[in-house]
């Protein structure tokens, strides 16, 4: 399913894809929230309550909507929010961010993703392609990397095809020449077809595939990715 001949560098999606993301925003969340009992308890108590943190995640969303492909806005925008709502200081509200951010660089990788980038890496350029806010070097993986490109820094997120040809063109090649690699069918897999890429859909739970077109190349993990690839 893959012309394996014709791939020249590799773009790779980051949150679960090579870690589970809900476990790492879950835990900055909880540091977040413990930081902010200290300094602001009422915004602390407003994000602590599920009921209440969705809501004002919602109001943000809604109020910054030309800025959903930028991850770091709306978090920063939503702490902001509580503690107005709350009555403290909002001056708090980047350091606040900074405490979250630190945090969710915290990540724990998948078992197979350092033997995959080391795979990855020695065959093709790799460049970073991710919707999210991960920081590379804070992660301690940013060797294996060329370039990282993301929704918030480029200003459109995927499945756009603009996001994934600056990727191409990063790497000065066309579309047909790069792979993608990613956990999500729409936003990764269907996504990078429609750019004129190949794709590699990393399906770890048995995912239905939910587009009319053919399924690409799909993996249950990463080590069957590089058997595939190798």
């Amino acid at each position: 399913m893959l012309d394996i001949s014709r791939i020249r560098a590799i773009t790779l999606d980051l949150d679960d894809t090579l870690w589970p993301i809900w476990p790492t925003i879950a835990r900055a969340e909880k540091v977040l929230i413990e930081w902010l009992l200290t300094v602001a308890p009422g915004a602390s108590a407003l994000l602590a309550s599920p009921d209440t943190s969705r809501m004002l995640r919602a109001q943000v969303a809604s109020a910054h909507a030309h800025l959903s492909h930028d991850l770091t806005v709306l978090r920063r925008e939503t702490i902001r929010a509580a503690l107005r709502q709350a009555g403290e200081d909002e001056s708090l509200t980047d350091q606040g961010f900074d405490v979250f951010f630190a945090e969710r660089q915290r990540v724990e990788l998948f078992d197979d993703a350092i033997a995959a980038l080391e795979f990855l890496s020695a065959r093709h350029p790799v460049v970073a392609l991710s919707n999210g806010n991960a920081d590379l070097q804070a992660i301690g993986i940013g060797r294996y990397f060329r370039a990282s490109i993301s929704a918030r820094e480029f200003g459109i997120a995927k499945p756009d095809p603009r996001i994934f040809h600056e990727a191409a063109r990063v790497l000065d090649l066309p579309p047909a020449a790069v792979l993608h690699i990613g956990d999500d069918a729409t936003l990764d897999a269907h996504g990078a077809l429609g750019a004129g890429m190949q794709a590699a859909w990393l399906n770890r739970g048995d995912a239905v595939w939910p587009h009319p077109v053919a399924p690409p190349a799909t993996v249950r993990d990463l080590a069957a990715l590089c058997r595939l690839l190798g």
